[in-house]
C-alpha cells in the first residue's frame, strides 16, 4: 500500500510563508549575523520549492539543482562568518547601523 502524497501546493506555500520571513528578517533585523540567517532561510525556501517541483514533475534536474545551491550555500556561509568574524575583531560591533562608515 502506497503512503498518501502530500499536495505540492502545500510545499510551494512552506516556501512562500519560508521566502517572505527572510525577507522580513533583511529588511527588519540590524544584527549582520540575524540577516544572514534570514538569507539561508530564502535559499532554503527556493530549495524547497525546486525539489517540491522537481518530484511533481518527475525530472531529476530540479533535484541536482538543489544539490549545487545547497552547496554553494555552504560555501557562502564559511566565507561569510569568516567575513563577520573579521568584522568583529576590528570594530567590536556587528551591528549593521554602526558599520556603515567602515574606515580602514
Amino acid at each position: 500500500m502506497q503512503p498518501p502524497s502530500v499536495p505540492i501546493e502545500y510545499f510551494v506555500v512552506l516556501s512562500a510563508v519560508l521566502f517572505v520571513m527572510g525577507v522580513l528578517g533583511v529588511l527588519v533585523r540590524r544584527n549582520a549575523i540575524m540577516i544572514f540567517m534570514s538569507v539561508e532561510l530564502m535559499l532554503n525556501a527556493a530549495n524547497l520549492a525546486l525539489a517540491a517541483f522537481a518530484r511533481q514533475w518527475g525530472d531529476l534536474g530540479g533535484q541536482l539543482t538543489v544539490f549545487f545551491v545547497i552547496t554553494v550555500a555552504a560555501a557562502e556561509v564559511a566565507v561569510g562568518l569568516a567575513l563577520i568574524v573579521a568584522i568583529y575583531r576590528t570594530k567590536r560591533s556587528i551591528n549593521i547601523d554602526e558599520l556603515n562608515t567602515m574606515n580602514g
